[in-house]
Protein backbone atom coordinates (compact mmCIF):
# COMPACT_ATOMS: atom_id res chain seq x y z
CA UNK A 1 0.00 0.00 0.00
CA UNK A 2 3.23 2.76 1.02
CA UNK A 3 4.30 1.91 -2.72
CA UNK A 4 1.12 2.62 -4.28
CA UNK A 5 0.79 5.66 -2.40
CA UNK A 6 4.53 6.84 -3.60
CA UNK A 7 4.00 6.05 -6.75
CA UNK A 8 1.03 8.26 -6.88
CA UNK A 9 2.76 11.35 -4.80
CA UNK A 10 6.15 10.46 -7.26
CA UNK A 11 3.19 10.54 -10.21
CA UNK A 12 1.53 13.44 -9.53
CA UNK A 13 5.25 15.38 -8.90
CA UNK A 14 5.65 14.35 -12.52
CA UNK A 15 2.72 15.62 -13.81
CA UNK A 16 2.77 19.38 -12.02
CA UNK A 17 6.73 19.35 -13.23
CA UNK A 18 5.37 18.61 -17.31
CA UNK A 19 2.46 20.84 -17.02
CA UNK A 20 4.66 23.68 -15.67
CA UNK A 21 7.56 23.20 -18.23
CA UNK A 22 9.76 21.82 -15.83
CA UNK A 23 10.90 19.19 -17.17
CA UNK A 24 14.04 19.02 -18.85
CA UNK A 25 16.93 16.43 -19.70
CA UNK A 26 18.93 15.72 -16.78
CA UNK A 27 21.75 17.78 -16.66
CA UNK A 28 24.84 19.02 -14.72
CA UNK A 29 27.29 22.35 -14.94
CA UNK A 30 29.65 24.08 -13.25
CA UNK A 31 30.59 27.85 -12.46
CA UNK A 32 33.14 29.18 -10.60
CA UNK A 33 32.03 29.70 -6.56
CA UNK A 34 35.39 31.08 -4.71
CA UNK A 35 38.88 30.59 -4.18
CA UNK A 36 39.87 28.62 -1.26
CA UNK A 37 43.53 27.96 -0.47
CA UNK A 38 44.92 29.14 -3.96
CA UNK A 39 42.52 26.60 -5.61
CA UNK A 40 39.31 27.33 -7.33
CA UNK A 41 36.11 26.00 -5.75
CA UNK A 42 32.91 25.70 -7.87
CA UNK A 43 29.14 25.41 -7.72
CA UNK A 44 27.68 22.24 -9.70
CA UNK A 45 24.17 22.88 -10.64
CA UNK A 46 22.35 19.23 -10.91
CA UNK A 47 18.66 18.45 -13.05
CA UNK A 48 16.81 15.77 -13.29
CA UNK A 49 14.24 14.94 -15.84
CA UNK A 50 11.38 16.82 -13.58
CA UNK A 51 13.52 19.76 -13.25
CA UNK A 52 14.57 18.90 -9.38
CA UNK A 53 17.44 21.46 -9.36
CA UNK A 54 20.49 20.54 -6.53
CA UNK A 55 23.19 23.24 -6.28
CA UNK A 56 26.29 21.55 -4.48
CA UNK A 57 29.72 23.31 -3.98
CA UNK A 58 33.39 21.26 -3.86
CA UNK A 59 33.79 22.94 -0.53
CA UNK A 60 32.38 20.96 2.47
CA UNK A 61 30.33 19.05 -0.09
CA UNK A 62 27.78 21.66 0.87
CA UNK A 63 24.84 21.25 -0.49
CA UNK A 64 23.99 25.36 -1.62
CA UNK A 65 20.20 24.87 -3.13
CA UNK A 66 17.72 22.09 -3.56
CA UNK A 67 14.63 23.38 -5.56
CA UNK A 68 11.39 21.51 -5.90
CA UNK A 69 7.65 22.62 -6.78
CA UNK A 70 4.77 22.62 -4.53
CA UNK A 71 1.52 21.57 -5.41
CA UNK A 72 0.43 24.16 -7.77
CA UNK A 73 4.52 23.46 -9.63
CA UNK A 74 5.98 26.42 -7.86
CA UNK A 75 9.64 26.02 -7.58
CA UNK A 76 11.11 27.09 -4.02
CA UNK A 77 14.63 26.41 -2.14
CA UNK A 78 13.49 24.23 0.34
CA UNK A 79 17.56 23.96 2.04
CA UNK A 80 18.89 27.50 4.14
CA UNK A 81 22.34 28.86 2.92
CA UNK A 82 24.18 31.69 1.88
CA UNK A 83 24.65 33.96 -0.98
CA UNK A 84 27.98 33.65 -1.34
CA UNK A 85 31.27 31.79 -0.73
CA UNK A 86 32.77 33.70 1.66
CA UNK A 87 29.50 33.29 4.13
CA UNK A 88 29.87 29.23 3.85
CA UNK A 89 33.51 30.15 5.01
CA UNK A 90 32.77 31.79 8.24
CA UNK A 91 29.47 29.38 9.05
CA UNK A 92 29.72 27.81 11.81
CA UNK A 93 26.45 26.14 11.68
CA UNK A 94 27.67 23.05 8.97
CA UNK A 95 24.70 24.50 6.94
CA UNK A 96 24.25 21.78 3.71
CA UNK A 97 27.67 20.48 4.56
CA UNK A 98 29.16 16.98 5.09
CA UNK A 99 29.93 16.48 8.66
CA UNK A 100 33.09 14.64 9.70
CA UNK A 101 34.85 12.27 10.57
CA UNK A 102 32.91 11.94 13.04
CA UNK A 103 29.25 13.47 13.29
CA UNK A 104 27.82 14.71 16.13
CA UNK A 105 29.42 14.77 19.53
CA UNK A 106 32.34 13.02 21.16
CA UNK A 107 32.08 13.41 25.38
CA UNK A 108 35.34 16.20 26.16
CA UNK A 109 36.86 14.98 22.71
CA UNK A 110 38.48 12.04 23.84
CA UNK A 111 38.41 8.43 22.49
CA UNK A 112 40.53 5.72 22.55
CA UNK A 113 40.86 2.94 20.37
CA UNK A 114 42.90 -0.76 21.12
CA UNK A 115 44.29 1.54 24.66
CA UNK A 116 45.43 4.24 22.52
CA UNK A 117 44.30 7.37 23.90
CA UNK A 118 43.01 10.11 21.24
CA UNK A 119 42.16 14.03 22.27
CA UNK A 120 40.30 15.69 19.32
CA UNK A 121 39.12 19.36 19.53
CA UNK A 122 36.15 20.37 22.29
CA UNK A 123 34.16 23.07 19.86
CA UNK A 124 31.36 22.55 21.55
CA UNK A 125 31.23 22.98 25.30
CA UNK A 126 33.17 20.13 26.66
CA UNK A 127 32.81 17.77 24.01
CA UNK A 128 33.97 17.62 20.41
CA UNK A 129 31.27 18.61 17.57
CA UNK A 130 30.97 17.62 13.79
CA UNK A 131 34.88 16.75 13.11
CA UNK A 132 36.00 19.80 15.12
CA UNK A 133 36.91 23.50 14.55
CA UNK A 134 38.00 22.33 10.32
CA UNK A 135 36.24 19.33 9.70
CA UNK A 136 35.10 17.79 6.21
CA UNK A 137 32.92 20.95 5.93
CA UNK A 138 35.71 23.56 5.79
CA UNK A 139 38.00 21.17 3.39
CA UNK A 140 37.89 21.36 -0.75
CA UNK A 141 37.21 18.15 -2.23
CA UNK A 142 37.97 16.60 -5.50
CA UNK A 143 35.13 16.85 -8.09
CA UNK A 144 33.66 14.72 -10.77
CA UNK A 145 30.64 15.65 -12.62
CA UNK A 146 28.91 12.69 -14.56
CA UNK A 147 25.72 11.80 -16.00
CA UNK A 148 24.87 7.91 -14.88
CA UNK A 149 22.02 6.10 -16.09
CA UNK A 150 20.34 8.94 -17.08
CA UNK A 151 20.89 10.79 -13.30
CA UNK A 152 23.52 13.80 -12.90
CA UNK A 153 25.96 12.52 -10.37
CA UNK A 154 28.35 14.41 -8.71
CA UNK A 155 31.40 12.33 -7.11
CA UNK A 156 33.58 13.90 -4.42
CA UNK A 157 36.63 12.57 -2.99
CA UNK A 158 39.16 13.99 -0.14
CA UNK A 159 42.12 12.24 1.53
CA UNK A 160 42.11 12.96 5.50
CA UNK A 161 45.60 13.12 6.13
CA UNK A 162 46.77 11.61 10.09
CA UNK A 163 46.43 14.06 12.52
CA UNK A 164 43.91 15.97 10.86
CA UNK A 165 41.74 17.22 13.96
CA UNK A 166 43.34 14.58 16.07
CA UNK A 167 41.85 11.70 14.52
CA UNK A 168 44.54 8.39 13.72
CA UNK A 169 45.37 7.05 10.36
CA UNK A 170 44.93 8.74 6.48
CA UNK A 171 40.75 8.39 6.29
CA UNK A 172 40.41 8.22 2.40
CA UNK A 173 36.41 9.53 1.96
CA UNK A 174 34.36 9.04 -1.01
CA UNK A 175 30.44 11.31 -1.36
CA UNK A 176 28.78 10.95 -4.18
CA UNK A 177 25.38 12.75 -4.70
CA UNK A 178 22.70 11.53 -7.10
CA UNK A 179 19.46 13.10 -8.22
CA UNK A 180 17.45 10.06 -8.72
CA UNK A 181 14.74 9.82 -11.38
CA UNK A 182 12.28 9.33 -8.39
CA UNK A 183 12.91 13.18 -7.33
CA UNK A 184 15.32 11.90 -4.54
CA UNK A 185 18.71 13.42 -3.57
CA UNK A 186 20.68 10.32 -2.56
CA UNK A 187 23.59 10.45 -0.58
CA UNK A 188 26.30 7.76 -1.33
CA UNK A 189 29.24 7.71 1.14
CA UNK A 190 31.99 5.24 1.08
CA UNK A 191 35.36 5.39 3.08
CA UNK A 192 38.76 3.17 3.71
CA UNK A 193 41.53 4.02 5.94
CA UNK A 194 45.47 2.37 6.88
CA UNK A 195 44.69 2.86 10.84
CA UNK A 196 41.89 2.04 12.92
CA UNK A 197 40.25 5.37 13.31
CA UNK A 198 36.93 6.97 13.64
CA UNK A 199 34.76 7.28 10.70
CA UNK A 200 30.85 8.31 11.09
CA UNK A 201 29.73 10.70 8.28
CA UNK A 202 26.13 12.79 7.95
CA UNK A 203 24.54 15.22 5.27
CA UNK A 204 23.89 18.45 7.01
CA UNK A 205 20.85 20.28 5.70
CA UNK A 206 18.36 22.29 7.21
CA UNK A 207 15.27 22.30 5.71
CA UNK A 208 12.26 23.96 5.53
CA UNK A 209 9.76 22.60 2.83
CA UNK A 210 7.42 25.97 3.06
CA UNK A 211 9.92 27.63 1.12
CA UNK A 212 11.63 31.27 1.62
CA UNK A 213 8.30 32.68 2.78
CA UNK A 214 8.20 30.18 5.81
CA UNK A 215 9.46 31.44 8.56
CA UNK A 216 8.67 28.82 11.24
CA UNK A 217 8.43 24.75 10.98
CA UNK A 218 6.59 24.41 13.94
CA UNK A 219 3.57 23.50 11.68
CA UNK A 220 5.19 20.64 9.22
CA UNK A 221 3.77 17.23 9.67
CA UNK A 222 6.77 14.39 11.29
CA UNK A 223 6.59 10.99 11.42
CA UNK A 224 9.60 8.81 12.64
CA UNK A 225 10.00 5.12 12.00
CA UNK A 226 12.03 5.13 15.29
CA UNK A 227 10.30 3.28 18.61
CA UNK A 228 13.61 4.63 20.80
CA UNK A 229 15.45 7.65 21.23
CA UNK A 230 18.71 8.20 23.17
CA UNK A 231 17.98 10.51 26.03
CA UNK A 232 21.37 12.99 26.75
CA UNK A 233 23.09 14.79 29.99
CA UNK A 234 23.13 18.30 30.28
CA UNK A 235 25.77 18.68 27.35
CA UNK A 236 23.90 16.54 25.38
CA UNK A 237 25.92 13.30 25.17
CA UNK A 238 23.67 10.21 25.50
CA UNK A 239 23.48 8.53 28.61
CA UNK A 240 23.85 5.31 27.23
CA UNK A 241 19.60 4.50 27.50
CA UNK A 242 17.64 3.42 24.94
CA UNK A 243 14.45 4.96 26.01
CA UNK A 244 10.91 4.25 24.38
CA UNK A 245 9.61 7.31 22.57
CA UNK A 246 5.85 5.56 23.60
CA UNK A 247 3.96 8.64 25.83
CA UNK A 248 6.85 11.21 26.23
CA UNK A 249 6.81 14.75 23.59
CA UNK A 250 9.80 12.29 21.54
CA UNK A 251 7.09 10.00 19.89
CA UNK A 252 5.97 10.60 16.24
CA UNK A 253 4.72 7.49 15.28
CA UNK A 254 2.07 8.58 14.07
CA UNK A 255 2.21 12.24 12.42
CA UNK A 256 1.81 15.27 14.04
CA UNK A 257 3.52 18.62 13.96
CA UNK A 258 6.72 19.40 14.98
CA UNK A 259 5.65 22.10 17.21
CA UNK A 260 2.74 20.09 19.35
CA UNK A 261 4.78 19.02 22.00
CA UNK A 262 8.29 20.86 21.64
CA UNK A 263 7.55 23.13 24.59
CA UNK A 264 6.40 20.31 27.19
CA UNK A 265 7.66 20.85 30.41
CA UNK A 266 10.19 17.82 29.70
CA UNK A 267 13.77 17.42 30.84
CA UNK A 268 15.33 16.26 27.62
CA UNK A 269 13.13 19.29 25.75
CA UNK A 270 14.58 21.50 28.30
CA UNK A 271 18.26 21.01 27.76
CA UNK A 272 18.14 21.43 24.02
CA UNK A 273 15.13 24.03 24.23
CA UNK A 274 13.76 21.45 22.00
CA UNK A 275 14.34 19.01 20.01
CA UNK A 276 17.83 17.80 19.82
CA UNK A 277 18.53 14.38 19.73
CA UNK A 278 19.27 11.08 18.16
CA UNK A 279 16.45 8.34 16.97
CA UNK A 280 17.17 4.98 16.56
CA UNK A 281 15.53 4.07 13.33
CA UNK A 282 13.31 0.40 13.15
CA UNK A 283 14.82 -2.47 11.20
CA UNK A 284 18.33 -4.06 10.28
CA UNK A 285 21.13 -1.66 9.26
CA UNK A 286 22.88 -1.81 6.24
CA UNK A 287 19.30 -1.77 4.56
CA UNK A 288 17.82 0.69 2.80
CA UNK A 289 14.74 1.67 4.58
CA UNK A 290 12.21 4.60 5.96
CA UNK A 291 12.96 6.88 8.63
CA UNK A 292 11.19 9.88 8.52
CA UNK A 293 8.42 11.36 6.38
CA UNK A 294 7.74 15.35 6.71
CA UNK A 295 4.40 17.36 5.01
CA UNK A 296 4.34 20.86 4.88
CA UNK A 297 0.44 21.30 4.21
CA UNK A 298 0.13 24.89 2.89
CA UNK A 299 2.88 24.14 -0.16
CA UNK A 300 1.96 20.10 -0.57
CA UNK A 301 5.73 19.78 -0.33
CA UNK A 302 6.55 15.87 1.04
CA UNK A 303 9.76 14.81 1.83
CA UNK A 304 10.29 11.33 2.87
CA UNK A 305 13.82 9.87 4.15
CA UNK A 306 15.87 6.74 4.04
CA UNK A 307 19.03 5.27 5.21
CA UNK A 308 21.17 2.01 5.65
CA UNK A 309 22.31 3.54 8.66
CA UNK A 310 21.64 3.13 12.40
CA UNK A 311 20.10 6.47 13.85
CA UNK A 312 19.20 9.76 12.74
CA UNK A 313 19.67 13.05 15.11
CA UNK A 314 16.33 15.26 14.70
CA UNK A 315 17.48 19.20 15.48
CA UNK A 316 14.76 21.59 15.57
CA UNK A 317 16.67 24.49 14.64
CA UNK A 318 16.37 25.67 18.59
CA UNK A 319 19.46 28.25 18.81
CA UNK A 320 18.60 30.44 15.75
CA UNK A 321 18.26 34.15 17.32
CA UNK A 322 18.26 36.27 13.94
CA UNK A 323 21.85 37.25 14.20
CA UNK A 324 22.77 34.92 11.43
CA UNK A 325 21.90 36.47 7.82
CA UNK A 326 21.15 34.07 5.22
CA UNK A 327 20.46 34.08 1.34
CA UNK A 328 18.23 36.97 0.29
CA UNK A 329 18.75 38.25 3.47
CA UNK A 330 16.65 36.03 5.49
CA UNK A 331 17.70 35.81 8.96
CA UNK A 332 17.96 32.47 10.45
CA UNK A 333 15.06 33.38 13.03
CA UNK A 334 14.22 30.42 15.97
CA UNK A 335 13.04 27.33 14.42
CA UNK A 336 12.89 28.28 10.83
CA UNK A 337 14.05 25.04 10.01
CA UNK A 338 14.91 21.56 10.93
CA UNK A 339 17.85 18.53 10.14
CA UNK A 340 17.40 15.26 9.99
CA UNK A 341 21.03 13.82 10.25
CA UNK A 342 21.70 9.86 9.77
CA UNK A 343 24.42 9.11 11.89
CA UNK A 344 26.01 6.55 14.22
CA UNK A 345 24.71 7.41 17.61
CA UNK A 346 26.23 10.44 19.61
CA UNK A 347 29.61 9.76 21.54
CA UNK A 348 29.52 6.10 19.47
CA UNK A 349 33.19 5.63 20.27
CA UNK A 350 33.06 5.86 24.02
CA UNK A 351 29.76 3.59 24.27
CA UNK A 352 29.83 -0.28 24.36
CA UNK A 353 26.45 -0.68 23.60
CA UNK A 354 26.41 1.47 20.92
CA UNK A 355 26.93 0.75 16.96
CA UNK A 356 30.73 1.11 16.63
CA UNK A 357 32.40 4.12 14.80
CA UNK A 358 35.51 2.53 14.54
CA UNK A 359 36.83 2.36 11.09
CA UNK A 360 40.14 -0.44 10.31
CA UNK A 361 41.97 -1.24 7.54
CA UNK A 362 40.75 -3.49 5.19
CA UNK A 363 36.95 -2.57 5.90
CA UNK A 364 35.13 -0.34 3.69
CA UNK A 365 33.00 2.25 5.71
CA UNK A 366 29.48 2.35 3.36
CA UNK A 367 26.05 3.99 3.32
CA UNK A 368 23.32 5.36 1.72
CA UNK A 369 20.38 8.27 2.49
CA UNK A 370 18.17 9.34 0.47
CA UNK A 371 16.14 12.93 0.63
CA UNK A 372 13.06 11.76 -1.77
CA UNK A 373 10.40 15.03 -2.63
CA UNK A 374 6.88 14.82 -3.68
CA UNK A 375 3.64 16.46 -3.40
CA UNK A 376 0.29 15.73 -1.30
Amino acid sequence: MKNIVLSLFTTLLSLVMATTGLGSEPSITSRPFGEFEGRPVSLFTLTNQHGLVAEITDYGGIVVSLKTPDREGKLEDVVLGYDDFEAYQKDQGWFGAIAGRCANRIAKGEFSIDDNQFQVATNNGPNHLHGGERGFNKRLWEATATIEAGQPQLKLEYLSPEGEEGYPGNLQVTTTYTLTKKNGLKIDYSATTDKPTICNLTHHGYWNLGGPSCDSILDHQLQFHCDKFTPTDETAIPTGELRDVKGTPFDFSEPHTIGQSIDDDNAQLKIGKGYDHNYVINGEAGTLRPVARVHEKKTGRVMELLTTDYGVQFYSGNWFDGKVIGRNSRPHTHRIAFCLECQRFPDSPNQVDFPSAVLRPGEVYEKTTVYRFSVQ
